[in-house]
């Protein structure tokens, strides 16, 4: 029963309750903060419900995989021995927007929760023109609902284990199945269905087409190559398309599965490129949001406490000697970043003219956070906005690990002359591939044993693992079916470093 204004009173809710907490959330979102969004879908979820999205990459609608029971026991495990707390909620990159809400949160949980991801995450995704050239919003269910349907059928006509072999293989590339620069705009998810069947013919076809033009020994050797490396579009750094395109023993099916593991893998690479920026976003939007709707009443002073209480843990940055270390939190560094630009838009010290002279002082701090959230990404982001300011109170310094040397150097501290050097080496760890090894298909045999050549870019002397190589190699030479090898190269000089091997029955 709401009384004086409040839009609820304790931790009980209804789903009338939340309808009004989403109406005061937008009225906010909209008036208040600019926000464009999709529409909203909100769906409550039991605590089982969202262990199981967990596992599935947080994806309706997925196909099945024997990963995800793997990873949906591990966190059953942990959860109902109480070392781990489950997130409050999941939400989908679609139109419209899909926020999953566990049904154990308090009624001031729902409120944060919808104004975090139903309203703060859903502008980023709508409006990010990492987003809007890689994803498409409005045909993602229907994929997902085609996909898993196709690979049930494969799975009924062709045997579970064949297909989950595929599966195995083809999710071991994920990191290196992705077009990590555009060419041109990926088709619209919606006519994937309606255009498998036609893909797939001419894909044989082309297949055809290229196996039977090997050069024959009466046509000039060199020019034949060339030609066929055209065909091959070599170099390839999306080794699924390779195989999906190219591999000589796969079968129609076979080669439409990768298709849909490439374009799922495509779908997730704005995340991958956004983390800071995205959580940054939702976390400062919520937090606007939940401190208007308690200064005009909306939510009582206990209720208040309690979502201080669930943000200050979650945008909390543990000290390197803290157990819970794991790097840079996301939501930290991405809420105190967009704290900052609003201070310099609004209240500059002279620092501030100086570094940031076109949003110093100009006054409207969510304008210039929404032309922020829809012009970068996480490595252009810190690079152009991270503030001598947030760098003196972080305590940022920059520690060198070279590998002849005998001591770790420290290269910069949060002084005038290592302000720059911070920002670019900071920067420098969200760039584009940054976390994935860089493995293209360089070099294919076809006029003898079509043995396939992959270079792995070494840089700054780092080389595989040997297991992981081995592990890589297992899964191209089961999707080429001939022999591999895999060369790591400097990415300076060129030279070879060292060499793997495999064929299709190792």
């Amino acid at each position: 029963m709401i009384t004086d204004g409040l839009l609820f009173e304790g931790k009980d809710w209804t789903f009338e309750t939340l309808q009004e907490i989403h109406d005061a959330v937008e009225g906010v979102a909209r008036k208040e903060l600019g926000l464009n969004t999709f529409p909203n879908q909100i769906e409550i979820i039991t605590a089982e419900q969202m262990l199981d999205a967990y596992s599935s990459t947080g994806m309706p609608l997925l196909y099945r995989h024997w990963s995800f029971g793997k990873r949906f026991v591990q966190y059953e495990g942990v959860y109902r021995l109480g070392l781990q707390s489950l997130a409050y909620e999941i939400v989908i990159n679609a139109d419209p927007c899909i926020s999953y809400v566990m049904e154990e949160n308090s009624a001031v949980m729902q409120a944060l929760v919808i104004a975090h991801a139903a309203f703060g995450h859903n502008h980023f995704f709508k409006n990010n023109y990492q987003f809007r050239q890689w994803t498409d919003a409005a045909g993602i269910l229907d994929y997902l609902a085609y996909a898993k349907k196709y690979i049930a059928a494969c799975e009924e006509r062709y045997g579970e284990a064949e297909v989950e072999r595929l599966l195995d293989a083809a999710h071991a590339l994920m990191p290196q199945g992705i077009d990590r620069y555009p060419r041109r705009r990926p088709p619209s998810l919606v006519e994937e269905e309606r255009r498998a069947r036609e893909r797939m013919e001419e894909s044989e076809r082309s297949f055809n087409d290229l196996w039977r033009t090997v050069p024959r020994p009466a046509k000039s050797g060199e020019k034949a190559i060339d030609h066929q490396r055209a065909l091959l579009r070599l170099p390839q750094e999306n080794l699924i398309y390779f195989f999906e395109k190219s591999a000589p023993k796969l079968q129609p099916w076979q080669r439409e599965i990768l298709r849909i593991v490439r374009l799922l893998a495509q779908y997730f690479y704005p995340q991958q490129q956004t983390k800071v920026m995205n959580e940054g976003c939702a976390t400062y939007c919520h937090y606007r949001i939940m401190n208007t709707l308690h200064e005009t009443g909306r939510i009582g002073p206990g209720s208040f406490l309690e979502f201080l209480q669930s943000h200050t843990n979650a945008i909390r940055q543990p000290t390197a000697h803290d157990p819970a270390y794991a790097g840079i939190n996301p939501y930290a560094l991405g809420f105190d970043m967009m704290c900052d630009i609003a201070r310099i838009v609004t209240n500059p010290t002279d620092e501030d003219r100086i570094w940031f002279p076109e949003i110093a002082g100009t006054g409207d701090e969510m304008a210039v956070l929404r032309d922020i959230w829809e012009n970068y990404r996480d490595d252009s982001f810190i690079a152009q906005f991270l503030s001598p300011h947030l760098i003196r109170k972080w305590r940022m310094f920059h520690i060198v690990d070279e590998e002849n040397a005998p001591k770790l150097r420290v290269g910069a501290i949060h002084n005038e002359r290592g302000y720059r050097d911070l920002r670019r080496s900071l920067a420098a760890e969200y760039e584009v591939g940054r976390g994935a090894a860089d493995i293209q298909v360089v070099e294919v045999d076809l006029a003898g044993s079509r043995r396939l050549v992959l270079h792995h870019r070494v840089i700054a002397g780092k080389i595989l693992e040997v297991a992981d190589a081995a592990l890589v190699l297992r899964n191209i030479a089961a999707l080429w079916g001939y022999d591999v090898v895999l060369e790591e190269v400097d990415a300076v000089t060129n030279e070879v470093l060292k060499a793997h091997m495999a064929s299709p029955e190792t």
